[in-house]
């Protein structure tokens, strides 16, 4: 049996132990032992866990980044648009929130974080970014109001998916009174009657 790549078993590694024991807690000598490599072939890949848990956001999770980065104003409907941002960024936000959130634990932890992507052009403003230009996209489309807070509006959408993941990850069973694409079309919908 052909065994994958060194390079994907090290980023299925990382992304197993970092929904499994948080972000903070999860270093490059468990992940290579898990992919069944060295520490020193991760590091032919990888920068440093930072690298890695940039890496596996973008390629292990739902596709946020993508998403956003692919929207065009003018194509499908406003709504139908928003609807798909609220359910691949609640899911991406439900899959994140047990990897990072170690991070908000310990103040050293999190500024060696910051400093590790640094450089990479990642982090959690991104997202809000790249809804806020395609905002301003459909706005110069003359699809949302001219008079609308683009950025304030990408903020509630994003915002509140982030909170869905945050509220619930700490019940018991975890899972939110609305499914899933009750939620997006809801959100949607609701943020859309503001801006439209």
């Amino acid at each position: 049996m052909d065994q994958k790549p060194a390079r994907a078993r090290i980023v299925d590694a990382a992304h197993e132990l970092m929904l499994s024991i948080g972000l903070a807690r999860t270093t490059t000598k468990e992940i290579a032992k898990a992919a069944g490599c060295s520490e020193a072939a991760l590091y032919k890949y990888f920068s440093g866990k930072e690298d890695l848990f940039v890496t596996v956001l973008a390629e292990r999770l739902p596709r946020l980044g993508g998403l956003l980065t692919e929207l065009t104003a003018g194509q499908g409907t406003v709504e139908g648009n928003l609807t798909e941002i609220a359910r691949q960024a609640a899911l991406f936000y439900e899959q994140t929130f047990p990897m990072a959130a170690s991070l908000y634990a310990e103040p050293q932890l999190k500024r060696r974080h910051e400093q590790g992507v640094g450089g990479l052009e990642a982090g959690p403003h991104l997202p809000i970014q790249q809804l806020d230009a395609y905002l301003r996209a459909e706005q110069g489309a003359g699809r949302i109001r001219a008079d609308a807070d683009t950025y304030a509006a990408a903020s509630l959408l994003l915002g509140a998916c982030a909170q869905r993941a945050f509220a619930y990850a700490a019940l018991p069973g975890g899972q939110p009174p609305q499914s899933l694409d009750d939620f997006a079309v809801s959100l949607a919908r609701t943020l859309l009657g503001g801006i439209s």
